[in-house]
Parts: structure tokens; C-alpha cells; sequence
């Protein structure tokens, strides 16, 4: 998952420790984030973007890549049972 944490938090000044810390999480993780290493939980993305007073839409963005969308109910292909 793309995001803009990083220009998000060096616009604030902020270190990715002192970012982590703020939400409670290490700085590692904030790293991790920002590298695209990392998706963070969903209760963690609604505290970056209650941080940021942002949609968590505006941090993150999808990966619109085939791969990353859900497969239909029924399966591969199958038709949903009516």
C-alpha cells in the first residue's frame, strides 16, 4: 500500500521516533511504513490519519494491482448460487 506518511511527517518536523511515539508504536514501524514494508492494522491507520486530521484515503492509497483485489464470491470464475 502506497502512502505519504513521510512527507506528512518531515512537513510536521517531526523524527520517525518522535512520529512513533505519538502513536504509540516504535520507530521501526514508522520505517517500515514509510518504505512500503508494512501496511499498518486498521486501528493504526485511523490514528495516523486522526493525527494528520486527514481521510485515511488521503495517507493511504490501494494497490490497484489484479493481484491485491478480493476474488468474487463463488470463487474463481463460479457464479454466485441463487
Amino acid at each position: 500500500m502506497k502512502n505519504n506518511l513521510r512527507a506528512l511527517r518531515t512537513g510536521l518536523g517531526w523524527s520517525q521516533s518522535e512520529l512513533g511515539a505519538r502513536l504509540g508504536v516504535s520507530r521501526q514501524t514508522i520505517n517500515a511504513i514509510e518504505a512500503d514494508r508494512y501496511d499498518p492494522s486498521l486501528p493504526l491507520a485511523f490514528r495516523i490519519a486522526r493525527l494528520f486530521e486527514r481521510p485515511i484515503e488521503a495517507i493511504f492509497e490501494d494497490d490497484p494491482s489484479p493481484a491485491a483485489l478480493p476474488i468474487p464470491a463463488g470463487g474463481r470464475g463460479e457464479t454466485c448460487p441463487k
